[in-house]
């Protein structure tokens, strides 16, 4: 894989020329900066800009007056290529705060090892209604330690509206919910999004994680998608780069509440 070739797309396709991720929500242009506006239960924010010093603050201020104006919570999603250099610190000073940083990596399809599969006494079932989605989310809160209700919200709304966006599996141990992991499907890019993998920590090093992995890559791959990405923790990232992802940049959400 070219990997300047693929960020530069990566850019290109899901920033700069971003698609709304899910019914609802809506993409705007204003200036250098192109941002996403959906709901207080969806993702608001900032994907992709184009600033130097000179504009930077202006641009920030800006996007603080608009979601303000709407009274909703958003991200500047900030990669550590972006510019200017000190992107990071003007946020700061502008009242937003830093969550932490993951690396995006990106992974051709077709060159992946796919072999993976899930261990002995383990299943993969897909999600397809409001109680698989229920599963995922308790899940979520587990392993997370975080409230599922946006997650839940935003996955029953794809599934009704645009299914053909979401693949969402669940690695079931008899009936219990031992992970959870789903995939973003873009229409009209080369890139399907790895989301969410997460397993108990009794169920950890089993390779579960990396059967999931490998259970949607060749889900992507069957759909003609060439490129998967992952913005991945340090936990994940040793699996990742064993499966033949790339690490391209860094990404760090950072969050401004009105």
């Amino acid at each position: 894989m070219d990997h300047a070739h693929a960020l530069a797309l990566y850019d290109r396709e899901m920033r700069e020329h971003a698609r709304p991720d899910g019914p609802g929500a809506r993409i705007e242009r204003a200036g250098r900066v192109v941002r996403q506006v959906a709901g207080p239960l969806d993702w608001n924010g900032v994907l992709w800009s184009r600033l130097d010093a000179s504009d930077a603050d202006a641009a920030i201020a800006e996007q603080v007056a608009h979601f303000g104006a709407l009274g909703l919570e958003f991200e500047w999603k900030a990669y550590g290529h972006d510019r200017p250099d000190d992107l990071g610190d003007r946020l700061l000073a502008a009242g937003f705060t830093a969550e932490a940083e993951e690396t995006l990596m990106i992974g051709e399809a077709a060159g992946l090892d796919l072999t993976a599969r899930e261990p002995d006494g383990v299943r993969v079932v897909p999600v397809t209604d409001a109680r698989g989605v229920d599963l995922v989310a308790g899940v979520h809160e587990e392993v997370f330690g975080t409230d599922a209700s946006r997650l839940r919200h935003r996955m029953l709304a794809q599934l009704a509206a645009t299914p053909d966006t979401l693949l969402a599996v669940l690695a079931l141990a008899g009936d219990e919910p031992v992970s959870a992991a789903r995939m973003e499907l873009v229409p009209g890019t080369g890139f399907a999004g790895l989301w969410g993998g997460g397993t108990l920590p009794a169920w950890r090093g089993r390779g579960i994680y990396r059967s999931l992995v490998a259970h949607r890559a060749r889900a992507a791959l069957s759909r003609g998608y060439r490129y998967l990405q992952v913005d991945a923790s340090d936990q994940s990232r040793p699996v990742l780069e064993r499966l033949g992802f790339a690490p391209l940049t860094t990404t760090t959400p950072y969050v401004r509440t009105p």
